[in-house]
């Protein structure tokens, strides 16, 4: 099964968008009170700093403003259940990019703020079917939004662990980034033998075997919503996670750590 003949879950465009802008409100609130030597603190991704993760969250919004201001593209070229994918082959040039904005803009609240009013003024006016030729393909603005919903909680969570923070997550934008992440192992593995449960936000069914349709299913995966992203991005690792009782795997189909993770 290839990604263009999954069915692609539906998402609410409104609510993608009022997400969007209340995490990076939640983000920019947090980043506004850290001191000093938080934002010197190593960001464990790389050798980035927590500036440099602090901007470079910028960035994941930013990209939106900066591809509606230019001319649309001729035709969509990557569905939503694609871009997971293909994220770990722009890590170079996100990484160059990140630091060399961090040196221009020691003022990270200005920065916040002017990417803040940007992507809100353009976010009043742009239609859902909208194309943007991101770096990643041309894609709807609606579908481009559930992406950014990932970038943004992901990089709270990097946030939080790196600088001691507890900056909240929006629960809007917390669903979208689970669900999407959920039907990618879908795409990944495609099969109905594992379930992978993470409540309250997603169940999916993956990975080749019998179909199980009655009853309780053989193979079950269950977490919570915060350890499956850090699963589907590298922060965790399966084996980790089953130590910590983290997630919990019954049967033979429900080891998932050689699928995982998902994006780089």
């Amino acid at each position: 099964m290839t990604p263009a003949r999954k069915r692609a879950r539906t998402y609410d465009s409104a609510k993608i968008r009022a997400a969007v802008l209340a995490q990076f409100g939640n983000v920019r609130e947090g980043v506004r009170a850290l001191s000093e030597e938080q934002l010197a603190r190593p960001a464990r991704l790389g050798d980035w700093s927590v500036r440099e993760l602090a901007t470079h969250i910028t960035m994941s919004l930013d990209v939106v403003s900066r591809h509606l201001d230019l001319a649309a593209p001729a035709a969509k070229e990557l569905g939503l259940l694609e871009w997971p994918f293909g994220t770990a082959s722009r890590s170079g040039k996100i990484a160059d990019g990140t630091r060399a904005l961090a040196a221009a803009h020691p003022d990270l609240d200005a920065l916040y703020a002017g990417v803040g009013a940007r992507i809100t003024d353009h976010l009043a006016t742009a239609p859902d079917d909208r194309l943007l030729g991101v770096p990643a393909g041309a894609m709807t603005l609606a579908d481009y939004l559930v992406t950014r919903t990932v970038e943004l909680v992901v990089h709270t969570d990097d946030l939080n662990r790196a600088a001691g923070t507890d900056i909240p997550l929006d629960r809007q934008a917390l669903a979208a980034c689970t669900r999407l992440l959920a039907d990618a192992i879908a795409v990944k593995a495609p099969g109905a033998s594992t379930e992978v449960r993470i409540p309250p936000y997603a169940v999916v069914q993956c990975v080749e075997g019998p179909r199980h349709t009655r009853g309780t299913p053989p193979n079950v995966v269950e977490t919570d919503p915060l350890t499956w992203i850090r699963l589907a991005t590298g922060r965790t690792e399966w084996k980790a996670a089953l130590d910590e009782a983290k997630v919990s795997a019954s049967g033979e189909r429900a080891d998932l750590g050689g699928l995982l993770p998902l994006m780089g």
